[in-house]
């Protein structure tokens, strides 16, 4: 038998029968039905990149659910939601990993629309709801966690099994982020009225990089600004509250199950600057400062949260600065000499340019540095252009006739792979990673997740070679020009 199980492609052959015996073993209705299942399954588990953890999970799952009468009448009767469940057993770790918290969702393979992610308004209908049930803080944001855990996994498990694109996951996932962080900003306020009665500033969230252009992928931080208007004439009070609320906003966030990472980086001096900044601040700091670094990544805010009053303040403000009137011969000079110095600092030591899935030629940062580029130059004269939405200014500049067809084909056919393969890793490994793997058997999980044939390891590194040539190319061309 363990010869056999080997034969397949399980590699540790004595745990493998020692899950089979426990799985079988028995008179129960549920040892019957597995009985009659495993042959098939430990075949289909066999197809995926890992049938060992597929197996283990089928167990544990099988120990949480085995006496659900839904449960056995799912595997026993629907073939289609069997091979899903195998199939995302056997090549995600991460959906794996939150199933052992989450086993009820199994239910979902057996009904694809189940796997269709929730939109921003059902998700904030639904923290709203949370929010409104529990007094205490600290128990809505709980609660509030866990439905995040399980929304991921229903994202997680609908990619895996091709339910949905690269478009629907990043949508979903932003979306999801979206209404977590603002529903925690809810949590944080109602913490501090209770503490201090009335908050001296009115605070918006301003997403920033992919999750400014909504594009968020597995593996992805939450990149962000906290931006405040003061209520009240003394300022330095207004300051305090704003950075107490932020640090609890960030607090609340936190979650050690599925980590959730806030990152602060593009704010106004990086690391060194404040968490928070009042309008007038931002408004001091790009007046003096803002040099075209600031106004390429000011391209990709969009304002999550706050007042609308607020929110047309500082997006008047920063649309100054990143669709100016005029980009100056000196500014196009220096994104390019920023870009080149990008391309050999902050490329990991030792790591490949033709693989680095983020930094690496023609990959993620060459195709978003051209279009912000691009958007810089003409988004005061085409306000198609004015989106965060790297995917879509794409899109507004072939149209425009500033780029052409041909070529933005290969730019949106590079920015998609990285993406994809970025989101695919995560998934698979649980860990993340921006290079793309020359480990065989971490190529090939990601292979058959993009839904590439079994032994796709080596077509998928062709197709990221070849694709990645081409948007370097075209890059080079356009972004030199």
């Amino acid at each position: 038998a363990q010869d056999r199980l080997g034969a397949i492609g399980f590699r540790d052959t004595r745990s493998a029968l020692s899950h089979i015996t426990a799985l079988t073993s028995g008179l129960s209705r549920r040892a019957s039905i597995q009985r009659q299942l495993l042959p098939v399954l430990l075949q289909w588990f066999a197809e995926g990149t890992d049938p060992d953890e597929a197996l283990l999970a089928f167990r544990r799952l099988s120990e949480d659910l085995g006496e659900s009468h839904w449960y056995l009448r799912m595997l026993r009767d629907s073939s289609g939601a069997a091979k899903r469940m195998t199939q995302v057993f056997s090549t995600s770790r991460l959906a794996t990993s939150l199933f052992e918290r989450m086993p009820e969702a199994a239910a979902w393979f057996d009904r694809e629309e189940e796997l269709v992610p929730q939109k921003l308004e059902q998700l904030q209908l639904q923290f709203q709801a949370i929010i409104s049930r529990h007094e205490d803080p600290e128990s809505a944001a709980n609660s509030i966690k866990a439905i995040r855990r399980k929304e991921t996994l229903r994202v997680a498990i609908g990619f895996v099994v091709g339910s949905l694109d690269l478009d629907a996951t990043s949508r979903g996932l932003s979306d999801l982020t979206e209404a977590y962080l603002v529903s925690m900003q809810e949590l944080a306020t109602s913490s501090m009225l209770a503490k201090i009665g009335n908050l001296s500033h009115e605070l918006l969230i301003v997403a920033m990089g992919r999750f400014g252009g909504a594009e968020l992928v597995f593996g992805s931080d939450a990149d962000v600004m906290f931006v405040y208007k003061p209520t009240v004439t003394d300022v330095n009070i207004a300051q305090s509250e704003a950075q107490e609320l932020v640090s609890e906003i960030r607090r609340l966030c936190s979650d050690q199950i599925l980590e959730f990472e806030l990152d602060l980086d593009l704010r106004p001096e990086g690391k060194n600057g404040p968490i928070v900044r009042s309008i007038d601040s931002y408004a001091s700091y790009y007046g003096r400062w803002a040099g075209t670094w600031e106004s390429q990544a000011l391209l990709r805010a969009r304002v999550i949260s706050g007042e609308g009053s607020v929110k047309d303040e500082f997006v008047s403000l920063i649309d100054r600065y990143r669709y100016p009137e005029k980009m100056e011969s000196s500014a196009v000079i220096e994104i390019r000499r920023i870009k080149a110095r990008v391309e050999v600092e902050r490329l990991p030591l030792g790591a490949d340019p033709m693989r680095h899935l983020k930094l690496g030629r023609g990959s993620i940062s060459d195709v978003e540095w051209l279009v912000q580029l691009l958007q810089l130059k003409h988004g005061y004269s085409n306000l198609n252009l004015q989106t965060p939405h790297t995917l879509q200014a794409l899109e507004e500049l072939e149209k425009a006739g500033i780029v052409q067809a041909s070529d933005a084909i290969v730019l949106k056919q590079a920015w998609q792979l990285s993406s994809a393969i970025r989101s695919a890793l995560m998934l698979a490994q649980n860990k993340r990673t921006d290079v793309l793997p020359t480990d065989r058997q971490q190529l090939e999980s990601v292979a058959r997740l993009l839904e590439y044939p079994r032994g796709g390891a080596g077509a998928l590194e062709q197709d990221y070679l070849a694709t990645t040539r081409r948007a370097r190319a075209v890059f080079e061309k356009l972004f030199y020009d």
